[in-house]
Protein backbone atom coordinates (compact mmCIF):
# COMPACT_ATOMS: atom_id res chain seq x y z
CA UNK A 1 0.00 0.00 0.00
CA UNK A 2 1.50 3.49 -0.55
CA UNK A 3 -1.13 5.82 0.25
CA UNK A 4 -2.73 6.06 3.88
CA UNK A 5 -5.81 8.38 2.42
CA UNK A 6 -8.49 6.48 1.45
CA UNK A 7 -9.98 8.68 -1.18
CA UNK A 8 -9.40 7.25 -4.71
CA UNK A 9 -9.80 4.01 -2.91
CA UNK A 10 -12.18 1.45 -3.76
CA UNK A 11 -13.20 -2.36 -1.95
CA UNK A 12 -13.73 -4.47 -5.14
CA UNK A 13 -15.46 -7.71 -4.20
CA UNK A 14 -15.17 -10.31 -6.76
CA UNK A 15 -17.85 -12.86 -6.92
CA UNK A 16 -18.66 -13.66 -3.52
CA UNK A 17 -21.71 -15.58 -3.72
CA UNK A 18 -22.43 -18.94 -1.63
CA UNK A 19 -22.33 -21.32 -4.93
CA UNK A 20 -18.42 -20.25 -4.85
CA UNK A 21 -17.73 -19.82 -1.31
CA UNK A 22 -19.37 -23.44 -0.19
CA UNK A 23 -16.69 -24.73 -2.99
CA UNK A 24 -13.32 -22.70 -2.17
CA UNK A 25 -11.03 -24.42 0.69
CA UNK A 26 -11.71 -23.00 4.40
CA UNK A 27 -15.01 -20.95 2.88
CA UNK A 28 -15.81 -20.05 6.50
CA UNK A 29 -12.64 -18.23 7.13
CA UNK A 30 -12.69 -16.61 4.10
CA UNK A 31 -16.33 -15.35 4.50
CA UNK A 32 -15.54 -14.44 8.00
CA UNK A 33 -12.35 -12.07 7.03
CA UNK A 34 -14.10 -10.70 3.84
CA UNK A 35 -16.93 -9.50 6.37
CA UNK A 36 -14.22 -8.00 8.83
CA UNK A 37 -12.85 -6.21 5.29
CA UNK A 38 -16.26 -4.97 4.47
CA UNK A 39 -17.16 -3.22 7.97
CA UNK A 40 -13.59 -1.88 7.93
CA UNK A 41 -14.18 -0.22 4.87
CA UNK A 42 -17.34 0.92 6.21
CA UNK A 43 -16.10 2.66 9.15
CA UNK A 44 -13.26 4.12 6.90
CA UNK A 45 -15.61 5.99 4.33
CA UNK A 46 -14.58 3.47 1.32
CA UNK A 47 -16.53 2.61 -1.55
CA UNK A 48 -17.46 -0.87 -1.32
CA UNK A 49 -18.37 -2.65 -5.07
CA UNK A 50 -19.77 -6.37 -5.30
CA UNK A 51 -19.10 -8.43 -8.46
CA UNK A 52 -21.24 -11.30 -8.96
CA UNK A 53 -20.67 -13.56 -12.16
CA UNK A 54 -23.82 -14.93 -13.52
CA UNK A 55 -26.17 -14.43 -11.20
CA UNK A 56 -29.28 -15.06 -12.95
CA UNK A 57 -28.17 -18.33 -13.20
CA UNK A 58 -25.50 -18.95 -9.99
CA UNK A 59 -27.37 -16.24 -7.67
CA UNK A 60 -26.33 -13.26 -6.04
CA UNK A 61 -23.84 -12.35 -3.24
CA UNK A 62 -24.80 -13.93 0.01
CA UNK A 63 -26.81 -11.43 1.99
CA UNK A 64 -24.36 -11.83 5.06
CA UNK A 65 -22.08 -10.11 3.52
CA UNK A 66 -23.84 -7.69 1.05
CA UNK A 67 -25.95 -6.48 4.49
CA UNK A 68 -22.37 -5.55 6.10
CA UNK A 69 -22.55 -2.50 3.50
CA UNK A 70 -23.22 1.13 3.40
CA UNK A 71 -25.87 1.27 -0.40
CA UNK A 72 -23.98 -1.57 -1.57
CA UNK A 73 -23.39 -1.48 -5.81
CA UNK A 74 -23.63 -5.34 -7.24
CA UNK A 75 -22.59 -5.80 -10.25
CA UNK A 76 -23.17 -8.74 -12.57
CA UNK A 77 -20.87 -9.95 -15.36
CA UNK A 78 -20.13 -13.49 -17.14
CA UNK A 79 -16.66 -12.16 -17.65
CA UNK A 80 -14.18 -13.69 -15.37
CA UNK A 81 -12.16 -10.57 -15.16
CA UNK A 82 -14.51 -7.59 -13.69
CA UNK A 83 -12.44 -5.39 -15.90
CA UNK A 84 -12.75 -7.54 -19.06
CA UNK A 85 -16.59 -6.44 -18.64
CA UNK A 86 -17.40 -3.16 -20.03
CA UNK A 87 -20.13 -1.94 -17.58
CA UNK A 88 -17.84 -2.63 -14.61
CA UNK A 89 -15.18 -1.37 -15.74
CA UNK A 90 -16.83 1.88 -17.01
CA UNK A 91 -18.57 1.76 -13.49
CA UNK A 92 -15.60 1.42 -11.86
CA UNK A 93 -13.50 3.85 -13.44
CA UNK A 94 -16.14 6.82 -13.53
CA UNK A 95 -15.76 6.75 -9.17
CA UNK A 96 -12.54 6.84 -10.13
CA UNK A 97 -10.47 4.73 -7.64
CA UNK A 98 -6.74 5.24 -8.08
CA UNK A 99 -6.34 1.92 -5.70
CA UNK A 100 -8.21 -1.17 -5.15
CA UNK A 101 -8.49 -3.17 -2.56
CA UNK A 102 -9.72 -6.62 -3.61
CA UNK A 103 -11.46 -9.63 -2.26
CA UNK A 104 -13.61 -12.55 -3.23
CA UNK A 105 -13.06 -15.74 -4.94
CA UNK A 106 -11.71 -17.65 -6.42
CA UNK A 107 -7.99 -16.26 -6.55
CA UNK A 108 -6.86 -18.70 -8.95
CA UNK A 109 -9.26 -17.42 -11.77
CA UNK A 110 -11.76 -14.33 -11.08
CA UNK A 111 -9.43 -12.07 -8.47
CA UNK A 112 -6.43 -13.22 -10.57
CA UNK A 113 -7.47 -11.82 -13.64
CA UNK A 114 -9.08 -8.88 -12.49
CA UNK A 115 -6.21 -7.84 -10.39
CA UNK A 116 -4.07 -8.23 -13.79
CA UNK A 117 -6.95 -5.69 -15.86
CA UNK A 118 -6.55 -3.33 -13.12
CA UNK A 119 -3.18 -2.65 -13.34
CA UNK A 120 -3.32 -2.37 -17.07
CA UNK A 121 -6.06 0.25 -15.87
CA UNK A 122 -3.49 1.95 -14.75
CA UNK A 123 -4.89 1.67 -11.26
CA UNK A 124 -2.79 0.28 -7.92
CA UNK A 125 -4.18 -2.65 -6.53
CA UNK A 126 -3.69 -4.19 -2.79
CA UNK A 127 -5.35 -8.45 -2.53
CA UNK A 128 -6.29 -8.70 0.99
CA UNK A 129 -4.64 -11.60 1.48
CA UNK A 130 -6.81 -13.34 4.26
CA UNK A 131 -9.83 -12.29 2.63
CA UNK A 132 -9.29 -14.23 -1.09
CA UNK A 133 -9.86 -17.41 -1.59
CA UNK A 134 -9.87 -20.83 -3.49
CA UNK A 135 -10.64 -24.39 -4.26
CA UNK A 136 -7.17 -25.22 -4.24
CA UNK A 137 -4.44 -23.43 -2.29
CA UNK A 138 -1.30 -24.20 -3.63
CA UNK A 139 -2.90 -22.71 -6.99
CA UNK A 140 -4.28 -19.70 -5.24
CA UNK A 141 -0.30 -19.29 -4.52
CA UNK A 142 0.81 -19.45 -7.49
CA UNK A 143 -1.44 -16.59 -8.64
CA UNK A 144 -0.49 -14.28 -5.74
CA UNK A 145 3.09 -14.79 -6.34
CA UNK A 146 2.17 -14.08 -9.83
CA UNK A 147 0.66 -11.38 -9.06
CA UNK A 148 3.19 -9.54 -6.86
CA UNK A 149 5.39 -9.84 -10.05
CA UNK A 150 3.15 -8.13 -12.09
CA UNK A 151 3.19 -4.91 -9.33
CA UNK A 152 -0.03 -5.76 -7.45
CA UNK A 153 0.12 -5.41 -3.12
CA UNK A 154 -0.74 -8.61 -1.59
CA UNK A 155 -1.26 -7.56 2.43
CA UNK A 156 -3.09 -8.80 5.19
CA UNK A 157 -6.52 -6.93 5.90
CA UNK A 158 -5.45 -6.00 9.16
CA UNK A 159 -2.32 -4.38 7.73
CA UNK A 160 -3.75 -2.43 5.24
CA UNK A 161 -6.59 -0.75 7.38
CA UNK A 162 -4.00 0.06 9.83
CA UNK A 163 -2.03 1.53 7.60
CA UNK A 164 -4.87 3.90 6.37
CA UNK A 165 -5.64 4.53 10.47
CA UNK A 166 -2.05 5.42 10.59
CA UNK A 167 -2.68 6.64 14.45
CA UNK A 168 -4.73 6.16 17.34
CA UNK A 169 -6.40 9.55 17.31
CA UNK A 170 -8.27 8.72 14.20
CA UNK A 171 -12.44 8.88 14.69
CA UNK A 172 -12.78 5.01 13.95
CA UNK A 173 -9.38 3.75 15.54
CA UNK A 174 -11.52 2.07 18.81
CA UNK A 175 -14.23 0.85 16.65
CA UNK A 176 -11.62 -0.77 14.66
CA UNK A 177 -9.48 -2.48 17.31
CA UNK A 178 -12.89 -3.65 18.75
CA UNK A 179 -14.03 -5.30 14.99
CA UNK A 180 -10.46 -6.87 15.19
CA UNK A 181 -10.68 -8.14 18.08
CA UNK A 182 -14.56 -9.45 17.37
CA UNK A 183 -13.11 -10.60 13.66
CA UNK A 184 -10.29 -12.86 14.86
Amino acid sequence: MSSPSTSGLLLLCVDLQSVFLKAIADAETVQRRCAFAIQAAVGLGIETVFTEQVPQKLGGTTHQLLSLATNPTTLGKSTFSAFADDGIRDAVLARPPEHILLCGVETSVCVYQTALDALAAGLHVTLLRDCVGARRPDDARVCLDALVRAGAHVLPSETVFYALLRDTTHPFFKAYTQLVKTSA
